[in-house]
């Protein structure tokens, strides 16, 4: 599996899609499933900016996991965003169960994060859920590609300020 990371706005869904389609490989993305299958007070809460909890997300993965073949190759967004969720996804991999191939992590300034996801007009973009993504970006983001890169999992940092296509360019 290739791993998208960033910041809410930086282009992992886009460019996780290209690379999908490049490499004709599925392309499973969190964010996508949970806007289809969450429903009530939780998608509610998710709409505030909020993240579900670790299980909650990690059943989902499971569920998702479930239906492809997770012996190939594929495209994975959006997860894992926390150092426990990290931790079961490495524990798969040491368990023969997942491969990770690699973490491409796009880094994207504040500014352009801001500029993207106001633009895209979902009701969970606004000013202080933009601002909360970044603490949690620091907060969480950033100690799983340490943890990951402990644990000998191949990240690439790409600069995702630029264009779609050389953001892509660089990723292939």
């Amino acid at each position: 599996m290739i791993i998208f990371m960033g910041v809410a706005g930086s282009g992992k869904s886009v460019q996780g899609r290209l690379l999908a389609d490049k490499l004709n490989l599925p392309w499973l993305s969190t964010g996508e499933f949970l806007r289809m299958l969450v429903s009530g007070e939780t998608r509610q809460a998710m709409m505030n900016g909020q993240l579900l909890e670790d299980h909650e997300i990690i059943e989902l993965v499971r569920k998702i996991f479930a239906m492809i073949n997770t012996r190939k190759q594929f495209i994975l967004d959006g997860f894992p965003r926390t150092i426990s969720q990290a931790d079961w996804l490495l524990n798969e991999a040491k368990h023969k169960q997942l491969q990770i191939t690699a973490v491409v992590n796009i880094e994207v300034s504040r500014e352009v994060v801001a500029e993207r996801l106001l633009g895209r007009g979902r009701p969970d973009d606004h000013e202080q859920a933009i601002k909360e993504r970044f603490v949690e970006y620091d907060k969480a983001i950033l100690p799983i590609l340490d943890d990951f890169r402990k644990n000998g999992v191949q990240i690439f940092d790409v600069d995702g300020d630029r264009s779609v296509n050389e953001v892509h360019q660089d990723i292939l």
